[in-house]
């Protein structure tokens, strides 16, 4: 990540700047993955250009499905002087990956429920085939 400059933010405006919740600036300090900041006389935290750089790119990663684990190695990886794109493309296309996985998993869910759905006309019967579906054994998933 690159250098601050010498601008400082209060945690409100940091939370402002960032996109995100206080609760999740402590967070992720008390996580590890946001360097402790420095602190006024008063203790106050008194956050950098860096922090706000590095809260932004964490912020875009958890949109991005990341996981912690996932964040803390591409931080480590952003972080070292030797680092290769080649190492971040692979971390990124596994994760792309995954997510086409979950996504074939969430349609087959999607096409179970409509197909449990449509034994279902929704009138005010007594035994509802859905729950009967779902009561039934074995995987539901096709």
């Amino acid at each position: 990540m690159a250098k601050s400059t010498s601008k400082r933010f209060t945690i409100g405006v940091l939370s402002k700047h960032a996109g995100v919740k206080i609760e999740t600036i402590r967070y992720y300090e008390k996580s590890g993955i946001l360097p402790d900041p420095q602190r006024t006389t008063g203790g106050y935290r008194s956050y950098t250009n860096e922090h706000l750089t590095r809260l932004v790119f964490i912020r875009r990663c958890r949109e991005l499905g990341f996981s912690m684990s996932d964040i803390r190695e591409l931080l480590a990886l952003a972080d070292d002087t030797e680092m290769h794109c080649v190492d971040i493309h692979d971390r990124t296309m596994r994760h792309a990956d995954a997510i086409r996985t979950k996504i074939k998993h969430l349609q087959n869910m999607e096409r179970t429920l409509r197909k449990i759905a449509s034994k279902c006309d929704g009138d005010d019967a007594p035994q509802c085939p859905i729950i009967e579906s779902l009561q039934g054994a074995g995987s539901l998933l096709s």
